[in-house]
């Protein structure tokens, strides 16, 4: 990846995406000691950075390929970047989303392409839209935008670096990126490498889609078997091999941030900052906890990438969060079928701050005991093994679920 290639795409995009702002985070950098600034990517028409390379690709289309119209897959933000593009260019496109991606990120691409776009919701994967995309491309003689894996899309989210350069206004020792396909990281490393080479810049991936971590540690761009979606925005099976070979030898490090932490940062974000981000977009500065011993007193830049976030999944969110802080435990009890059971449990189990806020039972009258399904939530963490201390003393057989992976999505969720 040639560095003029970005400052071309720099001028291919100007009027189109915003020069977004870098701001200083006054309630991150006290606790974390150090200056924290974020890259608000969030604030972008489409609200994300995937405008960029997006059209900076169809924008360098010749007549003939813009005539024929164009194919994308995508979870969402890609989808809204190419729809936004391609109502501006006055260009077809067919896009390709899993059945899986959030409503608001479909209702948004129809509202950005209007009448230029179709969406084919297709597949659980982005992997699986892509594989379908690609075919109906073929059949149709289209171009084939990818989110990720092209030097043009690759060279538009580089503009994010050379903003970054341009705003800064003292040496950044630290740059966090999210990870999902690795387009971004790969344009930002370009830059950084030939403009910055001393900022370590840590790539960030959800933990349960650790494609470029483990690319890296097999020294090969390698194919996930399974990954948790949830993460949509960075949930992706195989990472670009483009955006691979570029960023294997100039990340410093990749680091994996569990699901719940990312959504713990979600509603601290929301409450506190009044910033509303997607799973994807909190990535970077939830990874922040992971290295505050070494933050202290440096200048730290955090891609903030999109803030594309259904509302219906915020119900999701808040459980994932408090599971994750360990303020929520879910458990199968053995229960006496008979009157009183319920209030005796309440008495001999819970201190007054405990709340049961799930209860699943089905009275069997042949039985002396029945299973229910029960969550209780803690005011602190501490406070769940005096939970499980008061119910061993009292003599109830119990099944704690939420270190049963299998059974608890079965059970609670």
């Amino acid at each position: 990846m040639q560095l003029h290639t970005i400052y071309e795409a720099r001028e291919t995009l100007k009027g189109i995406a915003l020069h977004t702002p870098l701001t200083r985070n006054t309630n991150l950098s006290e606790e974390f000691a150090a200056q924290v600034y974020l890259k608000r990517e969030d604030l972008q028409p489409v609200r994300s950075y995937k405008l960029r390379g997006a059209y900076n690709k169809i924008a360098s289309l010749s007549d003939a390929d813009r005539s024929r119209g164009v194919v994308c897959a995508s979870a969402g933000n890609h989808a809204q970047g190419v729809a936004y593009a391609c109502r501006k260019l006055n260009i077809s496109a067919v896009i390709f989303m899993p059945q899986t991606t959030p409503f608001q990120k479909v209702k948004q691409v129809r509202l950005f392409g209007k009448d230029n776009v179709e969406v084919v919701l297709i597949g659980d994967t982005f992997n699986d839209a892509s594989d379908t995309a690609r075919q109906y491309c073929e059949e149709n003689q289209m171009t084939f935008i990818h989110p990720f894996d092209d030097e043009l899309v690759i060279a538009g989210q580089g503009t994010i670096g050379l903003e970054i350069l341009a705003d800064a206004t003292a040496p950044i020792d630290y740059l966090f990126v999210p990870i999902g396909g690795g387009g971004l990281a790969a344009g930002i490393c370009a830059v950084f490498s030939e403009l910055s080479p001393e900022t370590r810049i840590i790539g960030v991936e959800p933990q349960g889609a650790l494609s470029m971590l483990t690319s890296i540690r097999n020294g090969e761009n390698t194919t996930l078997q399974e990954i948790d979606k949830f993460v949509d925005g960075a949930a992706v099976k195989r990472v670009g091999d483009l955006p691979f070979e570029i960023c294997k030898t100039r990340l410093h490090e990749v680091v994996p941030v569990p699901e719940g932490q990312v959504c713990t940062t979600m509603l601290r974000l929301y409450n506190e900052e009044a910033m509303v981000v997607e799973p994807a977009g909190a990535l970077t500065i939830a990874a922040l906890e992971i290295y505050a011993s070494a933050l202290k007193d440096k200048n730290v830049v955090c891609v903030v990438s999109g803030s594309n976030n259904d509302i219906t999944r915020m119900e999701e969110i808040k459980e994932r969060s408090m599971l994750y802080e360990g303020l929520k435990h879910y458990f199968v009890v053995n229960f006496p079928q008979r009157a009183g059971a319920l209030r005796e449990f309440l008495d001999n189990t819970l201190s007054p701050t405990d709340d049961i806020t799930y209860f699943q039972y089905v009275k069997k009258h042949s039985r002396e005991t029945g299973a229910v399904v029960i969550a209780i939530e803690v005011k602190e963490k501490e406070h769940f093994e005096l939970v499980e201390k008061k119910m061993l003393r009292n003599g109830y057989t119990f099944v704690y679920l939420n270190n049963k992976q299998s059974l608890f999505n079965l059970l609670a969720l």
